[in-house]
């Protein structure tokens, strides 16, 4: 996988919408299609029911035409399972299964009786009509009001006409510029045969359609309303979940080299403001690499500066033809030169120190570690070192690191004490449950207006105290403390000596690695 680089990356963004418009603009298209999908099913289906139910009823009528010419009246409409009856009614046509015998038989003298006691029985619905045709003519119409008559459509009179002519019962559809009809078509001949007769039923579709469409108008109504309600609290909704990253961008670009002190409030504990607070703490690491490198240039520049001063100087006043002068001087530009190799391989210490991505922590037994310590602290200068207590204790650590501080700590403690005084180092699990590693000598001791500056990069006591080394000693031992989660700690006293003391979490856990037996250990002097 390729990185892009910064300027392929300013290149890569060219935003033609914002984040909000197309996550409303999603959600919108999305919501819009579910209304259309739902109500179009929804709709088809409505439909598809009311017409339906319109064959069923013309089916019903034409069973009915069929039972009062026969004589076999229905006793009430039935919904068929069959098509559209297509045999023509006569005087011995047979009962349909739903038919009730009569009373008495009925005779009909001719076609024209026939189809008026028809006219007289069927009475229109709502949205029906009807027509009594005799062999063609229009002869009889409903004694109720209907919304529409026949007779004004004299093309679906004669289609009707036309389709019947064989004597089969005919169903259609019939459209023009003012109607939709759907139709049924029941010829019939009885009597002396001298006529034929027709009963014509129509059903207006757009007036049943009717309470469907307004039904599904409304609803088209409702979902634009509820589409413009869902994009208003969308866009609000967008908006507030997006501002943090409107507050990073402009975060991100008010932050300059001197200032750099802008953060992204912190609302809610969703993970938009999991994000802002894991910028918000890349900034602060960010401000304190920067701040530390510049606090950093700064001692290195105010250090170095006095002994390229020194050899400048001397080397500016040298008398090349003075060969004891010549010697002098190049003794001091090398122990100049050797101050300042010392200072650069302490400030690589202390940048090695502080990135805590680079310990490799590991189990250590305390008491060897402590013992190696003792042995090697013993070896740096003419004191009398005492290993006054060891903690019997596994701790995971990076040993290699904690003996670098720890051995920092006991060269600082043999600088600032005479020779041959008293240094004590050991180890002990207080009850709090935490690792404590000390070296305590009888030095001339730190003021305490002093001791937190010991800690800074470069910072020394200045009382009392000489002024060699780089002054990045102590600053090394807190990268490393502070690298394992724990702390320096310092007790002093002006003329009475002072305690460093290295505090790690968690050695409680520890213990159980060890043999229970927590008393201290004899103290061993280990004159130089």
């Amino acid at each position: 996988m390729r990185v892009m680089t910064a300027g392929e990356a300013r290149l890569e963004v060219r935003p033609r919408s914002s984040v909000r418009v197309r996550i409303l603009a999603s959600i919108l298209l999305v919501t819009m299609l579910g209304m259309v999908v739902a109500g179009a099913t929804s709709y088809v289906a409505a439909r598809e029911r009311v017409l339906t139910g319109v064959d069923e009823r013309l089916t019903t009528v034409a069973e009915s035409v069929r039972g009062l010419v026969s004589g076999q009246e229905l006793a009430a409409p039935t919904t068929p399972d069959s098509a559209t009856p297509s045999a023509t009614a006569g005087p011995s046509a047979s009962a349909s299964p739903s038919a009730t015998a009569p009373d008495a038989a009925r005779t009909f003298a001719n076609s024209t009786e026939a189809l008026e006691l028809v006219m007289q029985r069927l009475i229109p619905e709502r949205n029906e009509g009807a027509l009594g045709l005799i062999d063609g003519a229009p002869a009889f119409i409903p004694s109720t009001a209907t919304p529409f008559s026949l007779v004004d459509l004299p093309a679906l009179v004669e289609r009707a006409v036309s389709e019947t002519a064989d004597g089969s019962v005919r169903m259609g559809t019939f459209v023009d510029a003012t109607h939709a009809l759907r139709y049924v078509a029941v010829p019939f001949t009885v009597g002396d045969g001298s006529s034929t007769a027709l009963y014509l039923a129509a059903y207006d579709l757009r007036a049943e359609l009717a309470d469907t469409n307004s039904t599904f108008q409304t609803y088209s109504l409702v979902a634009v309303a509820a589409l413009i309600v869902v994009g208003l609290v969308g866009w609000f909704v967008a908006g507030r979940l997006l501002r943090p990253l409107r507050e990073l961008r402009e975060t991100a670009a008010s932050i300059t080299g001197s200032n750099r002190s802008a953060r992204i409030p912190v609302v809610g504990h969703d993970d938009v403001s999991a994000l802002t607070a894991t910028i918000n703490g890349m900034l602060d690491r960010l401000d304190g690499s920067l701040t530390a490198q510049r606090q950093l240039l700064d001692d290195v520049r105010h250090e170095l500066k006095t002994p390229i001063t020194i050899v400048r100087g001397h080397f500016e006043i040298l008398d090349p033809t003075d060969p004891a002068e010549t010697r002098e001087t190049v003794a001091l530009a090398l122990d100049e030169l050797d101050r300042m190799s010392e200072l650069i391989d302490d400030i690589e210490a202390l940048a090695v120190s502080e990135q805590q991505g680079l310990l490799s922590l590991a189990p250590c037994d305390v008491l060897e570690l402590t013992e190696q310590v003792h042995a090697k602290a013993s070896a740096l200068s003419a004191h009398r070192w005492v290993l006054e207590q060891t903690a019997p204790v596994v701790v995971d650590v990076d040993a290699r690191r904690i003996t670098q501080a720890w051995l920092q700590l006991a060269d600082n403690a043999a600088k600032y004490s005479s020779a041959g005084s008293r240094v004590g180092l050991g180890s002990l699990v207080d009850a709090r449950g935490e690792l404590r590693l000390w070296v305590r000598d009888e030095g001339v001791g730190i003021p305490a207006s002093a001791q937190e500056r010991v800690f800074d990069r470069f910072g020394r006591a200045e009382t009392g105290r000489s002024q060699t080394g780089s002054g990045l000693g102590l600053s090394i031992v807190q990268s490393i403390a502070r690298g394992h989660g724990g702390r320096v700690e310092l007790e002093s006293e002006p003329g009475v000596g002072s305690m460093f003391s290295i505090v790690l979490p968690g050695a409680d856990a520890g213990l159980a690695s060890k043999p229970t037996d927590t008393t201290s250990e004899p103290q061993r002097e280990d004159p130089a």
